[in-house]
């Protein structure tokens, strides 16, 4: 079904009128350091890897197709295996790298989980995490709710990608937050 031109209009203009530099807002450097620090915490406890992607708004291109060509939740599910491809996410050695990526103009949130743990944690399961972080978000509470996203994801790599004693774990990936 399509959108009214309203919805379409207001949707346009929201992300339009979103900066660039919200990301930064939203996630600002000494909350994105500490963010790494605890990513960086949790690698040392598994084998998988955990990227943080904060993005402002939806390009144009993505834009048009909201609503016209797909639902706006697959558009956005999409840009976020967008950024799981981009960022090298799934290109880790045992195949267990998670993205956890905020879009802010729409204020929703999407997991993206490579083949290696997705064999292990039930769809559901993702869902519950992002329906966690997705209430922090709506109430303006990013700290709290990435910081309990990155302990579920960390619980559930630790649980099926325990780091044995004494082995060495590569950090494949930066821990960095990435503001796009």
């Amino acid at each position: 079904m399509r959108e009214s031109m309203l919805t379409q209009m207001a949707r346009w203009w929201r992300h339009r009128w979103m900066q660039e530099r919200a990301a930064e807002r939203a996630v600002p450097p000494a909350m994105a350091e500490q963010l790494q620090a605890r990513v960086r915490a949790s690698e040392a406890r598994h084998s998988g890897e955990i990227v943080v992607c904060v993005e402002a708004a939806l390009p144009s291109c993505d834009l048009w197709r909201a609503g016209r060509e797909m639902p706006l939740p697959a558009v956005i599910r999409e840009r976020a295996l967008s950024w799981f491809g981009k960022l090298r996410v799934w290109d880790t050695e045992h195949n267990n790298g998670v993205l956890i990526y905020l879009m802010l103009a729409e204020r929703q949130v999407e997991i993206v989980a490579d083949r290696g743990i997705s064999r292990h944690v039930p769809d559901a399961h993702w869902q519950a995490v992002v329906q966690h972080l997705g209430q922090h978000l709506q109430a303006g509470d990013f700290d709290s709710g990435l910081t309990q996203a990155l302990q579920e994801v960390s619980a559930l790599l630790v649980q099926h990608f325990p780091l044995q004693p004494g082995a060495v774990n590569p950090n494949e990936l930066s821990n960095r937050v990435v503001w796009a």
